[in-house]
């Protein structure tokens, strides 16, 4: 698939494909999937006469397959599924299987621009990843939390690197885990480890570790920060400086802490979820500046607003646009920018995308089974039986909407000025 900077982006609508209705040949058809471009919608299905297929803008793959799962679209456009034949499993990427086939595989991920894919693999009672059908050449009896490099060329995870007796709790203290990067373990062992994380670059992995039953720090390239907290979530590269900025817990109250010195107070129920601007001088995190009570800090300074849950933070490139979700109870969905809710109430929204010049914020949502998007605040006025993420023209003065209208699977082209 083309990148975006050479997708159609002439405003106006194409019906892709006319009709989503279950063809005469399969039993069931499931969830339809969009490209990123919208050009293509898929879908999985079940063969009347048994068996499993992928239908891609109403035509079935040419190799059948026993079961199929985890259907997904590669940043590049590829449409992939995880599949069984002959009681072995592995990823069929555009109607053509991996030559390698594992007892099980799972979690697919992909590379930032979608040319590399990676799955958790599990192989004779062992575990590790497989990179576009090469599996590490290293297994472990024990492996999870996958990463991948934005370019695809690194990938790591948790691995146990020694064998546990039933109920050895003695042996699991002194620790038995580490982070295993390209199939190679650190050096350095710890009793727990979640997260692991690549830098921008590829290079460095870092993640949250914990040393005894009470102490918790950030191990970096297998390094352990020199300070222990009584508790750490994910860290997070700063893409601009490389530094390394997770959120800690200190006498009972969570700030950030960047390369093991303390950046925001401690004064925080609660802190995570830690965004930073590509230019590395805004850092936003949802907080919770009493229990129960959770909104978004920007440099430390906490929005005036709150709701009981704030999900979905993302911030704009250079920082000049924060947004997130919040609801009450999993219900009324709001909008949250730049410290504002935008008007209205909604059964359920998605994560907002904001433009790459970082002047608009596009908003998927739903209301009574009928789905659009909220566009700088203005609600689109279509509603559809389904609608993808949106997506920005590279200059950000164009919407792509990818829907399902009725029945029909349409792209639509609306300049942001329309939406």
């Amino acid at each position: 698939m083309h990148p975006p900077t050479l997708w159609d982006w002439e405003p106006g609508q194409r019906v892709i494909l006319s009709s989503m209705k279950c063809p005469e040949a399969c039993a069931w058809v499931e969830e339809p999937y969009a490209s990123p471009d919208g050009e293509r919608v898929a879908a999985l299905a079940s063969l009347a006469e048994g068996g499993s297929t992928a239908l891609v803008n109403g035509q079935p793959w040419e190799t059948p397959f026993d079961k199929a799962w985890h259907p997904r679209f590669s940043p590049d456009g590829r449409f992939t599924a995880i599949i069984q034949q002959d009681g072995m499993w592995t990823l069929a990427v555009d109607d053509e299987a991996w030559t390698e086939s594992f007892d099980f595989l799972w979690g697919t991920q992909f590379s930032a621009k979608g040319d590399v894919i990676a799955a958790c693999i599990q192989s004779g009672g062992e575990y590790g990843l497989c990179l576009d059908g090469t599996p590490w050449e290293t297994l472990y009896e024990n492996a999870n939390q996958p990463a991948i490099s934005a370019d695809g060329k690194s990938s790591a995870e948790v691995v146990q690197v020694a064998s546990l007796a039933q109920a050895d709790i003695e042996a699991f203290q002194k620790g038995v885990f580490s982070v295993a990067v390209d199939g190679n373990p650190w050096d350095a062992i710890f009793m727990n480890v979640w997260t692991p994380t690549f830098d921008p670059q590829g290079k460095r992995v870092a993640a949250q570790v914990r040393t005894t039953l009470y102490d918790y720090s950030i191990a970096v390239d297998g390094q352990k920060w020199a300070n222990n907290y009584s508790c750490v979530w994910e860290p997070r590269f700063n893409p601009a400086t490389g530094k390394v900025v997770a959120p800690v817990r200190i006498a009972g109250a969570w700030g950030l802490a960047q390369d093991d010195q303390i950046i925001w107070e401690p004064k925080f129920a609660q802190c995570w979820h830690q965004t930073i601007s590509q230019d590395g001088k805004n850092i936003a995190a949802i907080v919770a500046p009493q229990f129960g009570s959770f909104t978004v800090a920007v440099n430390g300074k906490p929005w005036s607003i709150s709701l009981p849950v704030v999900t979905d933070l993302v911030i704009a490139n250079q920082g000049e646009i924060v947004a997130a979700l919040g609801n009450t109870d999993n219900r009324d969905w709001r909008i949250m920018v730049d410290g504002r809710f935008w008007d209205g109430t909604w059964d359920m929204a998605w994560a907002p995308v904001i433009s790459p010049n970082g002047g608009h914020v596009a908003v998927k949502v739903e209301k009574a089974g009928r789905q659009t998007l909220v566009v700088n605040g203005r609600v689109y006025p279509r509603e559809f039986t389904k609608v993808w993420e949106p997506t920005f023209s590279p200059d950000g003065t164009k919407l792509l909407i990818r829907a399902l209208d009725k029945d029909a699977f349409v792209r639509i082209v609306a300049t942001v000025s329309q939406a």
